[in-house]
């Protein structure tokens, strides 16, 4: 009957033991990479490189989500707004959505769809063509030279990227408002500061950082640690971006949570 319970059971602690032990190698490899950016020598040129290369293939899918993400918030409040009489306040509205919510999600979206899966595609065709072994083959650590600088890249373009989907979206809002519903400009600017201060920028500022540290860590884990040919490539991108959206739409609700309180 112990025997039976047992032989009963083991399938199940097979199928929790794998997820729990890619878990478990996530965080040794984020705790490793994190504890490598202050390790020197720092592997500037190619941070360089990377910066550039996430900011080119993520700049674009960021202006193109953030201008009718912005325009259709800022119609909809504004319709409600004209109807009580308070169109003056479309400002604030447009700056509460740009700032806390619209900035945050579609820099997720775009984080996530665009610079995490170049960089994971980017490390899985390094791996199965074992340039990381041979670059440890002869005494060069790959999470200091390769990794590092990718993370580090991702979180810088994920806060920029923040900065131009409020600079664009404020700017749409705007527009739309003023031109196509006949809000006053003046008081569609005065009212940027109504109910949004500096403490709801740097909490989203925060929030757009944490993003690209989670996705650069994600995508770099998936990508040098794939198996399977050119099919375990495509596997590891489409595993990053579904991690990579439930990651950041998580660390989304927890900074959020924890700035309302504070």
């Amino acid at each position: 009957m112990g025997r039976s319970a047992v032989n009963a059971t083991s399938p199940a602690l097979s199928y929790l033991g794998r997820p729990l032990g890619a878990v478990g190698g996530f965080f040794a490899f984020a705790l490793d990479a994190l504890v490598a950016i202050f390790h020197r020598p720092f592997a500037f040129r190619e941070f360089i490189v990377q910066s550039w290369f996430v900011a080119r293939v993520s700049f674009i899918p960021t202006v193109l989500l953030a201008i009718p993400f912005t325009v259709l918030g800022v119609f909809t409040f504004n319709i409600v707004l004209v109807d009580f009489g308070a169109a003056d306040f479309s400002g604030a509205l447009a700056a509460v959505g740009a700032v806390t919510q619209i900035g945050p999600l579609v820099t997720v979206l775009v984080i996530a769809g665009a610079g995490a899966t170049a960089m994971c595609a980017d490390l899985g065709a390094r791996t199965i063509r074992e340039e990381l072994d041979a670059l440890k083959v002869m005494g060069i650590n790959p999470l200091q030279t390769l990794v590092v600088p990718r993370v580090l890249a991702a979180t810088m373009v994920s806060v920029l990227l923040f900065s131009v989907v409020v600079v664009v979206g404020l700017s749409g809002g705007f527009v739309f408002s003023v031109f196509i519903q006949h809000v006053n400009p003046g008081s569609f600017v005065a009212a940027f500061t109504f109910v949004t201060d500096l403490t709801d920028v740097f909490i989203s500022l925060l929030k757009a950082a944490l993003f690209g540290l989670s996705a650069g860590l994600i995508a770099c884990f998936k990508g040098t640690t794939v198996a399977g040919g050119p099919a375990g490539v495509g596997n590891a991108v489409n595993e990053t971006v579904i991690y990579t959206f439930i990651v950041l739409f998580a660390i989304n609700i927890i900074v959020t949570a924890a700035g309302i309180r504070l």
